[in-house]
């Protein structure tokens, strides 16, 4: 087993993070600080908001999207930090908080860098100058990927060290591993590779995005004459490769990994015959990866983006990781020719991109993982007879059902919903918006199906869904091929809506059945994701979404929506004008009351009109995943407004709007929407209203448990200070939300309902 010194106090990761926290939280309390004026006075420092903002809210009222975005990554890594989860799970969580931060410089960073670059950034709502937001990143960055680094190499690989799981470095090797990964290396990495030097006939390499690299310094044993080298690791090869079980140490391993880069250096001398290796490290670039893409018109979409995606792997480098070891020389090589700044270089400890820790989190290994969980079909739509397939459309028939994804089977619902339209002779039309789905998806299968059938099907096909473009763009094309038509939105919106229309003939009459949900219509992510959707066939929902899909497929500017909001004309007035409503009953003295569950929290006039019924004596409740731009608890202006943040077996994924007046109104809304500029204003989104009043119970008790202090959450204070509360004052754990509602919905019982 390697030797690990025993982590001090203050190298305990829980305490890594909460200083890390501190810093980002110092970070929030410069950039408040920096936008009040000399007098103290508060100034107005965002002048792309709308002008009518009373005077009485201050300047310093939003806190930083970014820094935000960067403390929600903390919260992951303190799941990866805690010893109450599940072994292999926080190997997990170490791997998804490597992939955040990817995608966070890939998308956040370029194209901050990138507006800069062409003069187009303009300073912060939260008070901050481009470049101050551009430094505090990269300072928080710092901290935070160090604090990763560390807890993998003192907590996380001892600990799966200790239950028999090793990643052996070379110096570890037996006789017998050298000669396994011998036949590995000639067999199936050596055919693979291609090394690339640097002399004067051979210009420095790309580099291309998030491939890990080797640095090799060569020596001419001729002339004594240095040498460079690049050698990529292949991406399409495990980066750990599995070893024999063996004993090491007296001490037997059922799992054994070794990194490919690794097998990689210690076969260098099979690449570069006649030259002596004297040294190499690994390193990695991120680039600019977002995609930049004028819509003349949606003709000319799909090329132009295929177009783009060439163009996406040339981007310039963001961001620079390099082995903590690298020499100096070395790193001032890489430097220039990649154009990079100081503060964009990162020395970590190798081994570098911990995402491949999520081939170890995919072991067998149930007692260290969290326990296995099956989805139940919903009550209203498991079959009568244990042998039969459930009728999705007659039990919709009697009556909405409201849909809890992963609690509730995606399989036996949403996708057994289109698979019966598909097949049904009475269905004469599909019409299904697609933004994220996967490559074997039974939902496009039953579109092909329901197109080759006669049917007419419509796909409104989002391929600029950012880093699913590749894959959307072969799904379009095969569902173009079998007969459906394919349209790609609204110039200039991108199609964000979860919806889905099944036209069927009934008794001479046409019936229009819906699902409008808040997840993507993948089965996949359904079992991870945790997400609402509706099952209904009111007529106003119907009415509705065909005059939505009627927009995106041709011409109806002007249409109007009953039960639903649709950005990026009605979703902020509606809720405005709810929230509005809660104000006004709060000033006169009625007990009112807002919730909101999202994934990020960051519009202006959303934030504005919450603190607005905070200040007229509303409740205001947040529940959000992600990044929170509303400082909660401010004395005389957001004293009623709690914000909560729960991560946890399941992404929780889903948006719900309630606005409450006692004894008058409960007003809920369920839909794709994130409050955010892009969702309001550049997306097609919809959000629906539920009207079941048992529908309207089970999300309001949904909300108020995220809520409870009873709960496992994390809190934010008005400081920017994010506080973990998951123990009670004796220590003990406070209820897991998530695994309650496993148990919850895995008792419900079937009830009989009226066909």
């Amino acid at each position: 087993m390697d030797s690990e010194p025993t982590p001090s106090a203050a190298e305990d990761p829980a305490t890594q993070t909460a200083a890390s926290d501190a810093s980002l939280v110092r970070l929030q309390t410069r950039a408040a600080q920096r936008v009040r004026g000399d007098n103290g006075r508060f100034i107005r420092v965002a002048p792309e908001l709308d002008a009518t903002v009373d005077e009485e809210l201050p300047s310093d009222r939003f806190l930083d999207r970014e820094i935000s975005w960067l403390q929600f990554n903390e919260r992951v890594l303190q799941l990866a930090a805690d010893p109450l989860v599940p072994l292999l799970e926080r190997a997990r969580f170490m791997a998804i908080f490597s992939s955040n931060l990817d995608e966070f410089f890939m998308v956040r960073v370029a194209g901050l860098k990138r507006r800069m670059a062409t003069g187009l950034a303009v300073r912060s709502a939260s008070g901050l100058e481009p470049r101050e937001v551009l430094d505090e990143i990269s300072k928080a960055a710092h901290e935070l990927m160090a604090v990763h680094a560390k807890m993998f190499q003192r907590h996380i690989r001892p600990a799966l060290a200790d239950v028999g799981i090793r990643i052996v470095r070379p110096s570890d090797w037996t006789d017998e591993d050298r000669d396994h990964l011998n036949k590995v290396f000639r067999n199936r990495i050596y055919p693979v590779l291609t090394p690339l030097a640097v002399d004067p006939a051979h210009p420095f390499p790309y580099i291309s995005g998030l491939s890990l690299n080797l640095a090799v310094v060569l020596i001419n044993p001729k002339t004594g004459r240095e040498h460079f080298a690049r050698v990529k690791v292949p991406p399409l090869l495990p980066r750990l490769m599995a070893l024999p079980a063996g004993e090491d140490e007296d001490e037997l391993y059922d799992a054994r990994f070794v990194a490919i880069e690794d097998v990689m250096a210690e076969h260098l001398q099979y690449l570069f015959p006649g030259m002596e290796v004297r040294e190499h490290f690994t390193f990695r670039v991120t680039r600019n990866e977002d995609l930049e893409v004028e819509e003349d018109d949606a003709e000319n979409l799909l090329t132009a983006l295929e177009k783009e995606l060439t163009r996406r792997r040339f981007g310039p480098p963001v961001r620079l990781e390099v082995a903590d070891e690298m020499d100096d020389h070395v790193m001032d090589l890489l430097v220039r020719e990649l154009n990079v700044r100081d503060d964009e270089v990162y020395r970590l400890p190798e081994p570098l991109d911990l995402r491949g820790l999520n081939i170890i989190a995919d072991l067998d290994r149930s007692e260290l993982r969290y326990p296995p969980f099956l989805a139940k079909p919903h009550p209203d739509l498991a079959p009568v007879e244990r042998s039969a397939q459930s009728d999705v459309m007659a039990a919709v028939r009697a009556g909405d059902i409201l849909l809890h994804h992963p609690y509730d089977s995606f399989s036996t619902s949403v996708v057994a919903f289109i698979e019966q339209a598909a097949n049904d002779p009475h269905v004469l039309a599909i019409k299904q918006t697609l933004y994220r789905t996967s490559g074997d998806s039974p939902i496009i299968d039953s579109l092909i199906d329901a197109a080759e059938s006669g049917k007419q099907v419509l796909a409104v096909v989002e391929i600029k869904a950012r880093f699913d473009e590749e894959n959307n763009i072969t799904w379009a094309r095969k569902l173009e091929r079998a007969g459906v038509h394919v349209v790609y939105g609204m110039v200039g919106l991108k199609t964000h809506a979860k919806l889905c229309l099944v036209v069927r003939e009934e008794n001479g009459e046409m019936r229009r059945y819906a699902h409008v949900g808040t997840g993507n219509y993948n089965p996949k992510t359904a079992r991870l994701y945790e997400d609402l959707g509706l099952l209904t066939c009111d007529r106003e929902v119907g009415e509705d979404l065909s005059r939505l899909f009627n927009q995106l497929s041709g011409m109806a500017p002007r249409s109007k929506f009953k039960r639903l909001l649709v950005a990026p004309r009605s979703v902020r007035t509606g809720l405005l004008e709810k929230i509005h409503r809660v104000t006004d009953a709060a000033r006169e003295g009625k007990a009112a009351r807002v919730q909101i569950k999202v994934n990020s929290l960051v519009d202006e006039e959303i934030i504005d009109a919450c603190y607005r019924a905070s200040m007229a004596g509303a409740d205001v409740d947040i529940w959000v995943r992600g990044i929170c731009s509303l400082r909660p608890g401010v004395e005389g202006m957001s004293d009623n407004i709690r914000v909560r943040s729960i991560l946890g077996r399941f992404l929780e994924h889903s948006r719900v709007f309630r606005f409450v007046i006692e004894g008058e109104e409960d007003i809920v809304y369920i839909g794709s929407a994130d409050m955010m500029h892009r969702n309001l204003d550049r997306r097609v989104e919809a959000l629906v209203r539920i009207t079941e009043p048992k529908h309207i119970e089970t999300l309001g008790a949904l909300l108020d448990e995220g809520m409870s202090d009873d709960t496992s959450s994390w809190h934010l204070h008005g400081d920017a200070r994010w506080e973990r509360h998951h123990l009670d004052a004796e220590g003990t754990p406070l209820r897991d939300l998530q695994s309650d509602l496993m148990a919850s919905y895995a008792k419900r019982k079937r009830k009989a309902r009226r066909r």
